[in-house]
């Protein structure tokens, strides 16, 4: 029993890393660590759930009580799925602000200060509050001026 939970802490221990702030680390070592404790709990004489359970806990505290100059995997999954999603709206806002003829920059998804700019003309022209900032409901009021446009 010592040897397994032994052997899970160094499991966590490896792939506890994923994420840059202390929550991400703790979430995304604790799913691992379930995962892994489950696998090792089905071959040895813990059930799947005790497994899970030891290893969710040694990951979790892994993730929590290590930072990323220790361990680092990157991002977690959830994350990048996020980043992908804001670039993808970035990128459309971008395209719908040049068809109606402000001039973000190239449509790269990546909100630099021309990108900024124009969202601030663009949401001062059409008395918004003018913060700059992308946001899924200004990337609908775009997209339904450039419908009303025609583009």
């Amino acid at each position: 029993m010592f040897r397994l939970a032994s052997a899970m802490v160094i499991v966590a221990f490896t792939v506890a890393g994923c994420g840059s702030t202390t929550e991400e680390r703790g979430i995304s070592g604790a799913g691992i660590g379930a995962g892994a404790g489950a696998l090792i709990g089905a071959v040895t004489g813990l059930s799947i759930v005790q497994g899970a359970l030891i290893g969710a806990a040694a990951g979790g505290l892994t993730g929590v009580l290590t930072d990323e100059s220790q361990v680092n995997l990157g991002d977690p999954v959830w994350k990048k799925k996020q980043q992908q999603k804001s670039t993808g709206m970035v990128r459309s806002i971008q395209t719908d602000l040049a068809t109606l003829g402000y001039d973000p920059g190239p449509a790269d998804g990546m909100t630099g200060q021309k990108t900024t700019d124009a969202i601030i003309r663009y949401q001062r022209d059409h008395q918004l509050l003018a913060d700059g900032t992308p946001s899924p409901e200004l990337a609908r009021h775009i997209g339904l001026r450039v419908q009303q446009a025609g583009g």
